[in-house]
């Protein structure tokens, strides 16, 4: 049976949240095991097993999404197909929104209400963009009734990354500095957790909380595309109930 991660959040009454993990799934390696991505080069059967055990816990089939490191957000209820976009939101009972990952960020979000759910994708690139922005756009509820989730990611000790990322995040907000820690070589440590909470906190999003671990450092328990290359992906949902 796959392992799963519950949220440590204080969601309302109603909201339901799961973070998948890399166990208890049938894929080989380098898949190996409870793999939920298409995508990645696995046996498409053993991606479908390992999706009907996911969706045997859920009320309904997951919003999957093609993900492209941007800000498009869907709504959820209303798509027949597989949407290029990085987020998506719902206010339908028992419709459940989904994103998979292995290293990027993902995002859950609810109101303190309960009458509406969202799950984003960001990655550094959809980060800067503005994924999370559209997403509290997207669910049209004041910015400061909102609760936030930050799921597994890469760790701010194995996040290197280029001098052009750095100066993309700082020269949309300065403050972004704060986030990265000198290399050698021109070369930096990006904190993609305090990046996040920067973009969230600007939108008015002040309550975030924080789970999970760094996928990078976590082999037994997360995918990580930095660390391994090939590899599978995680699933991070949220629901209202019926």
């Amino acid at each position: 049976m796959a392992d799963l991660l519950l949220p440590e959040w204080p969601a309302p009454p109603g909201v339901r949240a799961v973070q998948t993990l890399r166990t208890g799934g049938c894929s080989p390696a380098p898949w190996e095991s409870f793999n939920l991505g298409d995508h990645v080069g696995d046996d498409p059967c053993r991606v479908a097993a390992n999706r009907a055990e996911l969706r045997a816990m859920l009320p309904g089939e997951p919003c999957w999404l093609r993900q492209v490191h941007g800000i498009r957000v869907v709504d959820a209820a209303s798509v027949e197909s597989v949407p290029e976009a990085d987020a998506a939101f719902t206010r339908q009972p028992g419709t459940v929104c989904a994103v998979m990952t292995a290293d990027c960020l993902p995002v859950l979000f609810c109101d303190r209400s309960g009458s509406v759910v969202a799950a984003a994708h960001a990655g550094w690139r959809g980060l800067l963009a503005g994924v999370l922005e559209a997403t509290v756009g997207a669910m049209d509820v004041p910015p400061g009734e909102l609760l936030a989730w930050f799921g597994p990611a890469i760790g701010a000790q194995r996040f290197e990354v280029g001098d052009e990322v750095r100066a993309a995040f700082v020269a949309r907000d300065p403050a972004g500095a704060a986030a990265f820690r000198a290399l050698d070589g021109g070369k930096w440590l990006a904190d993609i957790y305090t990046l996040a909470r920067q973009r969230l906190a600007a939108a008015g999003v002040a309550a975030v909380f924080v789970g999970g671990g760094c996928t990078v450092g976590d082999s037994t328990r997360f995918f990580s595309y930095r660390r391994d290359g090939t590899t599978g992906r995680m699933a991070t949902l949220i629901w209202l109930d019926r």
